[in-house]
Parts: C-alpha cells; sequence; structure tokens
C-alpha cells in the first residue's frame, strides 16, 4: 500500500472530495487537524486502478503563492515607475498561509504519490503547480498526478480517481505571464497617477488625501471605459423631433396597426406633404401578403458569462453574487463547476441520465417526463455555441433538489435558472406562423405583421423567454380599404440607456477582457473603489472621479507633453471654456460648446442630470470666452463672449464682430436670435412653422414685441411693414434672377419656385413650396389657375387635396372623429395648424373653408 497526499483548491472540495472516495469503504474516513485549522486532513483507503492507497486528502485557500517585486522595488519612492517593467519579481508563501505550507511539506515528507485535486481551468493549473513547488522541495521522489473532474458527484470523482493525467505546464505557464504582466502594468501605472494627482488635486471621493490610491489595471481601466464611454455618449446625445404616418384598420376578426416603411422622417415639411397626400387619396391597396412558419430556437448550453448575464438580466443579480451562490452550490454538488467557456456538450456527456434525475420534481419535473418519452418528440440534441475551453463541460445540473434548507433566495434562482436552461437547450424549437401584410396608401407603403404560436415546446419550462403573439384581421392581395385612422404622428430621438451588468459583461466578453473566471472581479473593483456606482436597476454610471476630474488630468498631462492640435467633437467638452455658474442646478458650470453639428451654444457640464441649455445664434462662426466680466447681470461672474459672424447670414445694420453676454442683457444677441434662429440642430431640421427660438437664458422670454415695427401680435420675420414692400418686389411670375416660374410666399413672402411631383399619385403634376426653413408654404399649380391658392396664403384660400372633401364627393378620412389633427393618443397636436385658413384647431382635411 502507498501513501497518496491529495490536495483540493478548497477546504470544503476536499472535504467532499474525501466523502465520495471514502464511502463504502471497510475503515471508514478519520479526521485530524492539519497545521492550519481551517483545512482539515481526511484519511482513508481506496483502489486507484488495483494499486491499494491510504489516501490523505487536504486543501489550500486558492493561491497558495503571490506574484512580488523584490524588496528594493517595493516602496513607492525607492524608484521610477518606469523601472518596474524590468525590475526582477519572485513568486513567494505570504504569512498568512504558511501554516498551510507547512501542512503540505509534512504530509508530503511520508507519501509516494501527490494527486492534484485543483479546479480545471488555467488558474487551477496554476495553483497545482504552486502545490508542486512546495510539496517537491519536501520530497523530489514524488509520483505527481492530475485529477480532472467537474462537478462534486459520484460519477465524476470516481471517474476522475481512476484517469489521472499529467499536470499542464502551458495553463499553469500562461497565467504565470498574465499575473506578471497585471503587476508591471498595474504598480507603475497606479503609483505614476496617484503620486501624480493626489497632492494636486482635491478627488472629492476620498475620505483621506494621505491614502487615496487611484488604481490602474489593464482589465480594470478598459472596463471603466465602457462604462464612460457610454455615459459620454448619453450626454453629447441631442434630442431631435421626428414624424412618422401611423395607420390602423379595425374588422370584426381585430386591429391591424400598420408602420410606416419609411421609418420617419426628421423634416417636418416633407412629412406633412406625405401625409396630405395619403390624406387625399386614403384608399387602402393590399399588395403583398406573406405568411411563412417561424422557428425560436432554444439557448446554448449555459456558459459563466450567460449564467451571469441571464441572472443579471433576469433576476438583478450582480455577477459576483452570482458567482458566489453558482460556486455555493457546486461544492455541495448540485451543478457542475461554474466556471467555464464551454457552450456544447460533448457526445459523451449522458444527456439523457441528467434530464431523468429531475423527473420528480414538482414544478418541471413533468416537463422532463415530456422530454424522456418518444412519443412526444419534444426531444431535440442541443446545439453548441462554438466555445470550448478543453476543461469543463457546460454548467448543467448534478443533482435533484426540491430546495434545500439553508438555500436562500438566490440559491433557488440559480439553481431553477440552471436546471430550466438545460432542459431547454435539449428540447424542440418553438413553432410560431407568422403573417406579413402590406398596403399602399397613395405610393407610401405600410406593413403590419402577425404571429400565432402553434407549438411552444422549450418555452413551456424556459418561463424566462417569451415570444409575443398578435392576432391580425386576415387579407388577400389585391383587396382594398379606408384605414380606421390615419395620423402623422411626432417623436424624438432619445440616447441609449447607461449599461446594465448585463450589457458590460456582453462588451467585455467582446473584447476579450478579463476570463470567465475573473470578470465579476474586475467590475466588483471598479465598484469598491468608486470609479463607478451601480442603481437599482444594475445600470452603471461612472462617479465624479472618473468624468469630472478628466479636464484637470490632462491639465496634468500638459506638463509632460505637448498638446495636439488634433480636436474631436467630444474635445470641446475638455477645452472647458467657463461662462458662467449654471442658474438651475446651482452646482455645475455652464460652458461654451460646439454640438457634433457645429453649432454653438452655453451648456452645463451637469449634463444629463442637469438640460440647462442656451442656444446661440445661428449665424456664428466663431465664439471665444473672454476675461471680461458683464456688469450688469447677476448672478456673477457672467463672462462675456467674442462672437464672429457669417456676413451673408445677419441682416444689414449687425457688425460681423460682436462681444456680447448671455445673461440676457444682451439686446444684440436678443435681435439676431429672434431674426436667423439658434443654432440647435432640431431647429435646424425643419421645425413646425411659427416655431419660436427662446434660448438665450432659461429665464430670457421674449416679450412678443416686433423689432421693426415695436408692436405686438406678430413675428418679426413676419412683420406687414417689411413684408409689403418685398411682396411687392417679388410679384407672381417669372423670377428676374433665373427666369423661373414662381410666386410670392404667403407666409414670408419669399419667392416659391415651380416644381414637379414625382410621386406614384401625382407624378408629373406642378407645385409651389417655400425654400425657407421654418416655412411650410406649399401650393398646386393648377389650383392657381382654378382661383384658388394653397396653404398659408392668407384666409379664403383653398388647396386642392384632401383637405376639401368637395373634391372627393364626401367626408374627411384622414382622422378619426371629424378629421382632427390627431396623435396616435387622440389628442390635438398642439404647435399645428391648418394650411388652407391657418386655424389651430384642425387641420387641413377637416378645413370648413
Amino acid at each position: 500500500m502507498i501513501n497518496v497526499l491529495n490536495v483540493a483548491e478548497k477546504p470544503s472540495v476536499a472535504k467532499s472530495v474525501a466523502t465520495i472516495l471514502s464511502r463504502n469503504q471497510q475503515h471508514g474516513m478519520r479526521v485530524r487537524d492539519g497545521r492550519s485549522r481551517y483545512n482539515k486532513i481526511f484519511e482513508f483507503n481506496y483502489v486507484i486502478n488495483g494499486q491499494p492507497c491510504h489516501m490523505l486528502v487536504t486543501s489550500v485557500t486558492g493561491h497558495l503563492m503571490e506574484l512580488e517585486f523584490e524588496d528594493r522595488f517595493r516602496k513607492w519612492h525607492s524608484c521610477d515607475p518606469t523601472d518596474l517593467y524590468h525590475a526582477p519579481v519572485r513568486k513567494f508563501v505570504p504569512e498568512d498561509k504558511i501554516d498551510i505550507k507547512r501542512t503540505l511539506e509534512e504530509e508530503a515528507r511520508r507519501c509516494q504519490w501527490l494527486i492534484l485535486w485543483l479546479d480545471c481551468d488555467r488558474e487551477g493549473e496554476n495553483i497545482a503547480f504552486e502545490v508542486m513547488d512546495v510539496c517537491g522541495a519536501a520530497n523530489r521522489h514524488l509520483t505527481i498526478w492530475r485529477a480532472r473532474f467537474s462537478a462534486l458527484i459520484d460519477r465524476e470523482i470516481h471517474e476522475a480517481a481512476q484517469n489521472l493525467v499529467s499536470p499542464n505546464q502551458w495553463f499553469s505557464d500562461a497565467v504565470d505571464a498574465r499575473q506578471e504582466i497585471d503587476l508591471r502594468i498595474g504598480a507603475s501605472f497606479t503609483r505614476f497617477q496617484t503620486m501624480l494627482l493626489r497632492d494636486k488635486f482635491v478627488i472629492g471621493s476620498a475620505q483621506d488625501d494621505r491614502n487615496l490610491v487611484l488604481s490602474y489595471g489593464p482589465c480594470q481601466f478598459p472596463t471603466l471605459g465602457f462604462i464612460v464611454e457610454r455615459y459620454w455618449e448619453i450626454q453629447s446625445h441631442e434630442p431631435e423631433e421626428f414624424w412618422t404616418i401611423n395607420c390602423s384598420h379595425t374588422t370584426d376578426e381585430g386591429i391591424a396597426t400598420f408602420s410606416w416603411m419609411r421609418g420617419h422622417l426628421f423634416d417636418y415639411t416633407s412629412a406633412v406633404i406625405l401625409y396630405e397626400m395619403c390624406v387625399q387619396e386614403p384608399a387602402a391597396t393590399v399588395t403583398k401578403v406573406h405568411q411563412q412558419e417561424k422557428r425560436k430556437y432554444p439557448p446554448h448550453p449555459l456558459s459563466t458569462i450567460e449564467l451571469e448575464k441571464r441572472a443579471s438580466r433576469y433576476f438583478r443579480m450582480s455577477s459576483e453574487q452570482t458567482m458566489k451562490v453558482a460556486e455555493d452550490l457546486y461544492q455541495a454538488g448540485f451543478i457542475s463547476y461554474p466556471r467555464t467557456e464551454t457552450d456544447g456538450f460533448s457526445s459523451r456527456t449522458d444527456l439523457h441520465t441528467i434530464v431523468r434525475e429531475q423527473q420528480e420534481h414538482p414544478v418541471w419535473g413533468s416537463y422532463a417526463q415530456r422530454l424522456l418519452d418518444p412519443g412526444t418528440g419534444l426531444w431535440r440534441n442541443p446545439s453548441s455555441g462554438g466555445h470550448d475551453d478543453k476543461a469543463h463541460p457546460p454548467i448543467h445540473p448534478t443533482k435533484f433538489s426540491a430546495g434545500e434548507i439553508g438555500w436562500s433566495q438566490d440559491h433557488h434562482r440559480v439553481y431553477e435558472l440552471v436546471v430550466r436552461h438545460f432542459l431547454a437547450c435539449v428540447s424542440q424549437p418553438a413553432v410560431g406562423a407568422e403573417t406579413i401584410v402590406e398596403i399602399d396608401i397613395a405610393g407610401e407603403q405600410f406593413s403590419a405583421s402577425g404571429r400565432v404560436i402553434l407549438v411552444k415546446n422549450y418555452l413551456d419550462v424556459y418561463h424566462f423567454e417569451s415570444w409575443g403573439g398578435l392576432m391580425i384581421p386576415t387579407y388577400l392581395q389585391g383587396q382594398q380599404f379606408i384605414p380606421t385612422t390615419l395620423t402623422l404622428d411626432s417623436g424624438v430621438t432619445r440616447p441609449p440607456p447607461l449599461l446594465s451588468e448585463a450589457d458590460l459583461l456582453g462588451c467585455m466578453d467582446k473584447a476579450g477582457i478579463g476570463t470567465d473566471a475573473t470578470m465579476h472581479d474586475h467590475i466588483k473593483k471598479l465598484l469598491d473603489r468608486f470609479y463607478a456606482t451601480k442603481d437599482t436597476s444594475t445600470r452603471f454610471s461612472p462617479t465624479n472621479l472618473a468624468r469630472e476630474n478628466k479636464v484637470k488630468l490632462l491639465e496634468a498631462m500638459a506638463v509632460f507633453f505637448e498638446r495636439s492640435d488634433r480636436m474631436s467633437g467630444n474635445d470641446h467638452l475638455v477645452a472647458v471654456e467657463i461662462v458662467r455658474k449654471c442658474g438651475l442646478c446651482q452646482e455645475s458650470n455652464m460652458v461654451l460648446r460646439r454640438n457634433r453639428d457645429g453649432n454653438f451654444m452655453v451648456g452645463c457640464l451637469g449634463f444629463p442630470q442637469c438640460r440647462n441649455a442656451i442656444w446661440l445664434p445661428g449665424p456664428v462662426l466663431e465664439a471665444t470666452v473672454t476675461t471680461n466680466i458683464c456688469n450688469s447681470c447677476t448672478p456673477g461672474p457672467v463672462y462675456l463672449i467674442q462672437f464672429k459672424f457669417r456676413q451673408l447670414e445677419i441682416p444689414p445694420g449687425f457688425n460681423v464682430n460682436h462681444l456680447g453676454c448671455i445673461g440676457g442683457c444682451d439686446e444684440t444677441l436678443r435681435q439676431l436670435i429672434e431674426i436667423c434662429g439658434t443654432g440647435s440642430r432640431v431647429q435646424a431640421r425643419g421645425r413646425a412653422p411659427n416655431a419660436t427660438p427662446s434660448n438665450l437664458q432659461q429665464n430670457n422670454i421674449r416679450d412678443g414685441t416686433c423689432i421693426h415695427c415695436e408692436q405686438i401680435g406678430h413675428a418679426s420675420n413676419n412683420c406687414p411693414s417689411q413684408l409689403s414692400d418685398s411682396r411687392h418686389a417679388r410679384s407672381n411670375g417669372m423670377s428676374q434672377q433665373t427666369g423661373e416660374s414662381s410666386v410670392s410666399c404667403g407666409t414670408c413672402g419669399e419667392p416659391c419656385f415651380l416644381r414637379t411631383a414625382n410621386t406614384a399619385n401625382n407624378r408629373g403634376r406642378k407645385f409651389y413650396s417655400c425654400p425657407s426653413q421654418g416655412c411650410n408654404f406649399f401650393v398646386w399649380e393648377d389650383s392657381l389657375n382654378n382661383g384658388t391658392n394653397g396653404r398659408n396664403a392668407p384666409y379664403r384660400n383653398v388647396s386642392n387635396s384632401a383637405s376639401n372633401p368637395s373634391r372627393r364627393g364626401g367626408r374627411s378620412r384622414g382622422a378619426r372623429g371629424g378629421g382632427t389633427f390627431v396623435s396616435a393618443t387622440g389628442d390635438p397636436i398642439s404647435g399645428r395648424r391648418c394650411y388652407i385658413c391657418g386655424d389651430r384647431s384642425h387641420f387641413a382635411n377637416a378645413c370648413p373653408i
């Protein structure tokens, strides 16, 4: 009989291995203490491939050794941080693990074999070689074996003991290389940035600046980069208004909601023209009816990353908590090893046995029975996601449980997720019938889809996923009908949400940051070190340390590096030019910046929490904050801005150069915004008529007085005293400059040139439209010849469109309930008006004129 020293990675694993191997042995198992009171030694007899063995099973507690620089490089001020890239390093057993080391040395001296029961991943292989170094130094004649297993169950442990292999040196070397890279990069950058910034800046999240460490890690900081990048993306987002045409049709069979196949348009005038065409000829023709069978496939077998992502998505559990619970379940023998990249089962795995063990469960037991019944046809060999770490199978249940005493709610949830996921991945996909209907209204295409679930299959057990079914009425190709509702609705673009934990894990996995065993730890470090915070929806935001001090960091870098003249769109947020304190949030500064279109604005640094913004006149070519302070505006200081305007875009009488104040006292800026508008992207896209700029300071509201005649009741750009001369000079007929046929705009007096429509229902038809932004004058040429006028023309002008019910021989069908211009909610849309008579109480298709 030979003595065999067995070493596991944790005390609980050592106990499980010893319990399984000693079961049914003649003399049972004896337990004694080692040098470390937490790491017991289990003794029993066992036979390995016919060889009688006296087994001694003990454990370490994770890594036995640490990597560190030699002593002369360990103090922060002992060397330049760059010296750490070639400083010698050594591996050693730290003081708190000396007792474990002594136990291994004492037991190894009286053994002939060493069997390594460390976790079967790269990290476990590295720990195995640490144990080999300690035991080999005490007994150079040891025969060393490696036991490979994926679950703490009888079948796996006995099979591993009878099929011992050699340790993998390459896996261990890979971990050594990673540890050395992490140490050198992390230590050098941490020392550099901490010593550089700690004494120069007040860092708000620190309680004691003397003890503050601004740590850096090659995995930690790229992970933080994903969080900050998404935050900046949200911060720089500027909402844009868009318009879309929605259509619905109600029959006895139900309601079909049709979506505009253009999606949406950002140009209001274009959207209104297309909508008017649809209202004019509202009959819908079914152009296509497509029916097909659809399948929703079950997920691939469960890897560590997917377990963390799905637990976060379904239960809002952190990745750290998920792995802690999974580790508990693994050590208790209920699930397989939870750290694996593999998402496909090998052909050697007995999947039917795993399902058979779940037949008695009170909730999903009946589904497991259906899976095993060949008559149901429910079984399907699982697909593979294409990843195999060659160490462990996908995560799966290894022992039946209807719930254990002492399990927390999280233990129940994770175990249920693992079981249901496994049962789903060996099931047939869900089957549904999908119908897609496409219709044509006045040349515009719309589509609606419906789905009926025919067979749920795996969805019966995997209730975390759904496949919504929506019935629509039956349609035939060529069928015509009048829509029940036809509306022009507006919306605004929205920024993406903050990264959730599932999103962050996906970003890390895609970029190859960390491993399945360490990703959750990198995220935890960001939270522990106050680089980021996580809200109740498990979404991450960078802290002030990571987002507000970027300017200070760049200023510090300027000491060592020459400033580059390469500026990106977001660099204007960095080259901060403070104008004043924000009067809305009372916390952050208002700074001069440019949006992605190059237009100038003054915005709050507290965005998106504070959305205070002042849009500057559209013709601004250049703007620079000066050191001059306004003597009028309070609270101060309010720094003056030196403006340079585009000469061709400002009215006569205004200087190209202007030193102005955004505090509300500058009459020149007020007039330029009144006349020329602002550089807002929303306005530049084409807002509804009469959209008025009111952005010159939040409380700088227009008083409604015309700057030309000093009267109220009309806008300055629509002043009769200014339009009368221009209308007289630009009368109907031929343009004196271009020779094109033109008419005068009924709103602003600008010449409107003759154009030709190219839509299906009006191809070749001539019309006039105003080229001015914010003006929506439009008229068909033949309506002028008939003695009528277009929209926005004074008073009794009637457009030849769907707006005139008499032209169609019936009442308007453009909208429900009398034709009022409504949104999808049925409420009148504010800011819109009839383009025949100008009345805001109805739209053109319901005009009584």
